[in-house]
C-alpha cells in the first residue's frame, strides 16, 4: 500500500514542491527557497494564463456541446431502438482509440490545413470531439440503458406522447449519466494535448500547450504551476462523476 501510494502521490507531491520552490539546486533534497514569485508571473498580464485557461475553458464547452448533441440522439437510439448491427456501430465509436493518435493527428492537420481550419478555435473543437465522441455515446448509451421501462410504458398508458414521455421520463431518468458524460469529455478536452498541439499551433495556446511550452524551456516552476491548475478541476469533477454514474449506468457500459 506504501508503494501505491508513493507511485500515486509522489509524482504530485513533487509538483507541489517545485510549484513552491524558488531555489532548488543539487545536492539538496527539497528547495532552499519557497515562495509565490513563478506564481505571480505565471498569473501577470505578460504570463498569458489568464488567455490560455479561458481558451481551454471555452474549447472545452464547445467540446461537450457538439459531443452531446450528437451522442444523446445517437445513445438513445443505440439503447432502445432496434439498430441493426448494433454492436458494430459501437465499435466504430471505438476506431479513434484503436490507432495511434499521432499519424492521425498529422493527416488530420494536413486536411484542415487545406480547407482553412488549422490554427482555428473550430478546427481544435472538431478533433477534440472526435475523442469526445466515444465517451459521450458509450455512456449516453449506458445511462439510456439503464431507465426503467415500465416507467415510460405508465406514462405512455397515462395518454403522454413519445416526446412527451422522452422530456418528462427518459431524460430526467438519464441525465446523471449525460451529466457524468459530459464531465469526462470537458476534462478530456482540457488536458488534450496532441490533437491541439497539431491543429491549433502556433494560433491556439491551450493550458496543456503552455505547460509544454515552459517543460521544453527548462522552467519547471512554471509548468507545475500549470499542472496543478489543470490538476484541480480533474480532482472536484471526478468527485462529482462518483455521484452521478451509478452502479447501474455502469453495468450498462458496453453490454
Amino acid at each position: 500500500m506504501g508503494l501505491f501510494a508513493f507511485a500515486i502521490f509522489g509524482p504530485i507531491a513533487n509538483l507541489v514542491l517545485w510549484a513552491f520552490a524558488e531555489r532548488w539546486f543539487w545536492p539538496h533534497a527539497l528547495p532552499s527557497q519557497y515562495g509565490f514569485a513563478f506564481w505571480q508571473r505565471v498569473f501577470s498580464p505578460r504570463g498569458g494564463a489568464w488567455e490560455s485557461m479561458g481558451l481551454s475553458i471555452g474549447i472545452a464547452l464547445l467540446t461537450v456541446v457538439i459531443s452531446l448533441a450528437l451522442a444523446i440522439p445517437a445513445g438513445y437510439a443505440l439503447a432502445r431502438r432496434a439498430v441493426p448491427l448494433r454492436a458494430v456501430l459501437m465499435l466504430l465509436f471505438l476506431l479513434p482509440q484503436a490507432f495511434p493518435t499521432l499519424p492521425i493527428y498529422m493527416n488530420i492537420a494536413r486536411l484542415f490545413y487545406s480547407v482553412g481550419l488549422n490554427g482555428t478555435v473550430p478546427g481544435v473543437v472538431l478533433v477534440h470531439s472526435l475523442h469526445g465522441l466515444v465517451l459521450a455515446v458509450w455512456i449516453a448509451a449506458a445511462a439510456f440503458a439503464a431507465v426503467d421501462r415500465q416507467q415510460e410504458e405508465a406514462a405512455r398508458n397515462l395518454g403522454a406522447g413519445p416526446l412527451r414521455t422522452f422530456a418528462t421520463i427518459t431524460l430526467p431518468a438519464a441525465l446523471p449519466g449525460l451529466l457524468a458524460s459530459a464531465i469526462f469529455v470537458f476534462l478530456d478536452s482540457l488536458d488534450e494535448f496532441t490533437a491541439t498541439y497539431f491543429v491549433g499551433v502556433p494560433d491556439i495556446t491551450t493550458m496543456p500547450l503552455m505547460m509544454f511550452n515552459a517543460a521544453m524551456g527548462g522552467n519547471y516552476q512554471i509548468a507545475s504551476i500549470t499542472a496543478l491548475v489543470l490538476l484541480l478541476p480533474s480532482i472536484g469533477f471526478m468527485l462529482l462523476i462518483e455521484r452521478f454514474l451509478k452502479a447501474d449506468v455502469i453495468a450498462k457500459i458496453g453490454a
